[in-house]
């Protein structure tokens, strides 16, 4: 049976899994490598059809892809589940970044580009090779690792400034309430670093800050 703590059964004895990590890159970059413009949508994968959330979800995808761009999810459920399909009831490119997980992951039905990963990190690094903007809506840990990777990863300027867009107001301003008090006041983020992310609720006028910021 395969070890579920891969991180610690990474050890230089096992120069195999190395090869092993290579190749998923390898399988990444020559699955997107020619994607166009795209966006990486994340969020709760514990929501379902119906929920508010999931259902706005969807709505910015198909705007998105309306405007041809791509979309990339993790290729799960919940917000996953209805990016991807935003975007392929609108005709789009539909990408899915599946992570294999001993529970909760199930791959969806509506990506028309699929890829399955073992390794977090792999996965973490096509969502922000390939993406023009990300868009985080309502979600857990997952979605928080996803969101403050990348805003540290432009903070500390190792990859190029993009938007990133918070829908949900009413769901993200008391993090970003405590951010302010906390982390500003405090002096352990930059003024200038608040201005990394935006919050917006209306699907329009998030495609539209996407293409503006972008000059598409």
């Amino acid at each position: 049976m395969e070890r579920q703590y891969l991180i610690d059964a990474l050890k230089l004895s096992e120069p195999w899994r190395l090869f092993k990590i290579m190749g998923e890159f390898v399988d990444g970059v020559e699955a997107l490598h020619d994607l166009g413009p795209a966006v990486s949508i994340f969020g709760s994968a514990r929501i379902s059809e119906g929920d508010p959330i999931y259902e706005k979800a969807k709505e910015i995808a198909y705007l998105f892809a309306q405007n041809k761009f791509a979309v990339i999810t993790g290729g799960g459920g919940g917000v996953m589940e209805a990016a991807n399909r935003g975007a392929t009831e609108a005709g789009g490119v539909s990408v899915g970044l599946n992570i294999r997980l001993p529970f909760e992951q199930m791959p969806n039905k509506y990506s028309n580009v699929k890829l399955e990963f073992k390794y977090f990190f792999i996965r973490k690094v096509m969502f922000i090779k390939y993406a023009e903007a990300y868009i985080a809506l309502p979600g857990g840990f997952g979605t928080l690792d996803e969101l403050f990777e990348v805003i540290t990863l432009i903070q500390t300027r190792r990859i190029r400034p993009f938007p990133i867009i918070l829908v949900g107001s009413d769901y993200w301003a008391g993090l970003f309430d405590w951010i302010k008090a906390r982390l500003l006041t405090e002096k352990r983020i930059s003024a200038s670093d608040l201005e990394i992310v935006q919050l917006k609720d209306d699907p329009k006028e998030i495609v539209k800050t996407v293409k503006k910021m972008l000059i598409l």
